[in-house]
């Protein structure tokens, strides 16, 4: 897509997003319903991991899951405008923060927010950002304009540094050793380089050990913030801060951290990034599982 019709889309969600909370909301379904029906490769690939991951469960079972999770996805995207544009008194009106002590408890130390691929990680991240400031690594999008608007968009309120994924975890490192919250989304396949092939729904599924390195880097305390789209908008919520995380055994703590995420995907299913190709890179020998 050209820059300028990005341009175009952008303005045009941005006036959607000055609409009341439900009206957008309802918006964003809709989108989700002609992208399920237009998107047939993203449908493809949500169906294949979907497969991959449950497939004790009936193909009819699986689509339900993916067709929601288009309709949530679209939906989140479009609240993103809300997130990015909006006053810190909507935001907060539409994210309710839930056992946020497990955070405060540890502040002002070094401190990862182990924030997984659910479609309200933007929600909890820029809730927890209004009143904290912090830090957190993304990737550079197709149009500079989507880049720019994210990049704004995520870092308007308190301090907070914004970095690229290329750029490694050095920037992450001096964030969380000046004692910045760093939110981290770790559960993506980023190909081969770096990563171990650990289960995630018992497929080997290749998994860089980020989290484990910076927490024996730094000495940072790993506490998850795993945020819900609900009715009346979302819910972000913290949990204990995990003990004796990393130890000595990088792959022991990736795959404790991948089976932490299993278990919320189970609670909210649809909510999970099943469009992106989590399985893409297989160990050595296996062939790939998405096919043209």
């Amino acid at each position: 897509m050209s820059e300028p019709l990005v341009r175009l889309g952008l303005w045009l969600f941005r006036q959607i997003a000055r609409l009341p909370d439900r009206w957008v909301r309802r918006i964003g379904f809709a989108l989700g319903e002609v992208l399920w029906r237009l998107a047939p490769g993203r449908r493809k690939i949500a169906l294949t991991n979907l497969a991959l991951c449950f497939p004790e469960r009936t193909p009819a079972e699986r689509r339900a899951i993916a067709h929601g999770h288009f309709r949530c996805y679209a939906a989140s995207f479009v609240e993103r405008f809300i997130l990015w544009h909006e006053s810190a008194e909507r935001i907060c009106k539409l994210v309710r923060v839930v056992d946020k002590h497990h955070f405060d408890a540890h502040f002002g130390g070094p401190l990862i927010i182990l924030a997984p691929h659910f479609v309200g990680l933007d929600a909890g991240g820029i809730r927890v950002q209004i009143e904290s400031g912090g830090a957190s690594m993304f990737a550079n999008q197709k149009s500079r304009a989507l880049t720019e608007l994210m990049t704004r968009g995520r870092s308007r309120f308190k301090e907070t540094r914004m970095f690229v994924r290329n750029d490694g975890l050095r920037p992450a490192i001096r964030a969380l050793r000046d004692g910045l919250p760093f939110y981290f989304l770790p559960d993506m396949d980023l190909g081969p380089r770096d990563a171990l092939f650990v289960p995630f729904f018992g497929v080997k599924c290749a998994t860089v050990p980020s989290v484990a390195r910076l927490a024996q880097i730094t000495g940072a305390r790993v506490v998850p913030l795993v945020t819900r789209m609900t009715d009346e908008g979302y819910e972000a919520t913290f949990h204990p801060a995990w003990e004796d995380f990393p130890g000595d055994d990088l792959e022991a703590a990736t795959r404790r951290m991948n089976a932490f995420i299993e278990q919320c995907v189970l609670t909210m299913p649809e909510q999970y990034l099943w469009t992106h190709r989590r399985f893409k890179t297989r160990p050595p020998g296996e062939p790939p599982v998405y096919r043209r």
